[in-house]
């Protein structure tokens, strides 16, 4: 790349940014993955965002464009909405600059996101089932009231505040060659790929951006393939916080000139890099903060240098926590539920437990009835679910119960 066409904030404007950002924002973990870099066959590098204050990368951009607004602007407050991260950040900036905040958020929003707003000092208005619904009413009550909203991710402050982490990644990882970075509406992986490409034009070098998106909330591949941002429709994904249904649209801009590639990643993808995470990383990450190693353990990613995946947030409630690992187990082939149909006759439940304890299959679960549809009147049908120590030995399982004659069906 020998020129860059600047959209957005430019290299003085992040590092300005830099130094405002840094009055609140931790200097958060680089930590190297020996496991990561034996699946993508390069170094890994996780940058933990998770450790950040306020639980992720949302307050640099909170705090910047707040910093930016006027006196007059100050006293009238702000307003924002969200389902959690940028719900965060702001409310944290504002209680910072003594600044009044109000934030909109969804009714179903998860408790430990919604007390750790107000416990900033913001006031909560739950509205609607959705994000959508919060944004029309914090939209409405700015021009009611007079209160400056706060986007979660266009506009150009916030781009700036959010790309000092590609500079903090920089002096973490000299020898930088590319970076993985979730992607929602755009905000991060704009204000970070266009700090990088300007600082790697400068010195003369070029970083690989790659961004990722949650399969089933994905904008940005057909937006990038119409030129334009489109809407989408969104499927239901434990990536609730990357969820956004239109890019951003000075967020497009940046992304079509500065990024190398976008892919997308399954929700079992997703289970899994957040069990690999809290296994090999010690790490608790929420779903969208994880999808960037979810690319890798995946394969949608190759590298040839020292690679870096952004870890952005991990405020992640403990019940869905629970859900998920349960998921990534499944997943990962470490969690296996079997359909057998049996006759129905004495012996045949234990003769299945010990064809498992042959197998060391941890039994799990057993529902055990007569009452299951299109069973024959000398049958039972019997769902067993039973812990696995990975793909191989789920496939024991099977061979173990097959070479005993019974047909056992994955569920």
């Amino acid at each position: 790349m020998t020129n860059l066409s600047l959209v957005g904030p430019s290299l003085a404007e992040f590092e300005a940014a830099r130094a405002v950002v840094s009055l609140v924002a931790a200097v958060t973990p680089m930590e190297s993955s020996r496991y990561l870099s034996a699946v993508l066959g390069a170094e890994v590098h996780l940058k933990c965002e998770n450790l950040q204050r306020t639980g992720s990368y949302k307050i640099r951009g909170a705090y910047n464009r707040l910093s930016k607004l006027t006196d007059e602007e100050k006293e009238r407050g702000v307003v924002a909405a969200s389902a959690g991260n940028h719900a965060q950040g702001v409310a944290f900036a504002a209680r910072e600059l003594g600044i009044k905040a109000t934030i909109f958020m969804p009714v179903g929003v998860a408790l430990p996101k919604l007390q750790a707003t107000r416990d900033y000092g913001a006031h909560v208005i739950l509205r609607g089932s959705t994000v959508a619904e919060p944004l029309l009413a914090a939209a409405a009550y700015a021009a009611e009231t007079g209160a400056i909203l706060i986007p979660p991710f266009d506009h150009a402050d916030v781009i700036a505040g959010q790309g000092t982490l590609g500079l903090e990644i920089l002096d973490q990882v000299p020898d930088l060659h590319t970076v993985i970075v979730p992607i929602g509406g755009g905000g991060l992986i704009s204000g970070v790929a266009s700090a990088l490409k300007q600082k790697a034009l400068l010195d003369g070098r070029t970083i690989r951006i790659i961004g990722v998106q949650a399969a089933n909330a994905a904008a940005y591949p057909p937006s990038l393939e119409a030129g334009k941002a489109i809407e989408v429709p969104i499927l239901p994904t434990i990536a609730d916080g990357i969820a956004v249904a239109k890019p951003g649209l000075l967020n497009f801009e940046i992304i079509r000139d500065v990024v190398d590639e976008i892919v997308t990643v399954t929700e079992d993808d997703t289970a899994r890099a957040l069990l690999v995470l809290l296994e090999r990383a010690k790490l608790v990450v929420e779903p969208a903060g994880a999808v960037a190693v979810a690319a890798i353990l995946a394969g949608k990613v190759t590298a040839d240098g020292s690679t870096v995946a952004i870890l952005s947030g991990g405020n992640i409630d403990p019940l869905l926590m629970q859900r998920v690992i349960s998921h990534g187990l499944a997943a990962s082939g470490r969690y296996l539920t079997l359909r057998i149909m049996l006759p129905d006759r004495p012996g045949q439940l234990a003769r299945i437990s010990e064809l498992l304890a042959e197998a060391h299959a941890n039994v799990v679960e057993v529902l055990h009835t007569r009452h299951g549809v299109g069973l024959q009147i000398s049958e039972v049908e019997l769902n067993v679910s039973v812990e696995t120590r990975g793909p191989d030995h789920r496939q024991h399982v099977v061979d173990v119960l097959t070479s005993a004659g019974y047909d056992p069906q994955i569920d």
